[in-house]
């Protein structure tokens, strides 16, 4: 299990503002947040930086447990989450493309 980073407000002031327009790359559905949901979010992650993730109602798990589970197993940040949509951050290791402020 990895650690999650933990964002300032302006930081996730940002965040927002950049993941407004995206659409969800990931949907969390009647099977939860099994392995292949926390690798393919973990491909999202590394690809992207910042994902959008959609967590279906057939979803079993509660919104805040999703939520956890899937920044808590990446290691990325919970910017935000409207609804029933997640929006996770997490910098590429090597080569980060968004800087953040502060």
């Amino acid at each position: 299990m990895k650690g999650s980073v933990i964002l300032t407000g302006k930081q996730k002031r940002a965040l927002r503002a950049l993941g407004h327009h995206l659409r969800p790359l990931l949907s969390v559905g009647k099977n939860g947040t099994p392995d292949p949901v926390i690798a393919q979010l973990e491909a999202d992650l590394l690809a992207h930086e910042l994902v959008k993730v959609k967590v279906l109602k057939s979803c079993p798990q509660m919104l805040g447990d999703v939520a956890a589970t899937l920044s808590e197993s990446t290691g990325a940040a919970l910017a935000q989450s409207v609804g029933r949509t997640l929006l996770l951050y997490r910098a590429h290791p090597e080569e980060p493309v968004i800087r953040l402020p502060g």
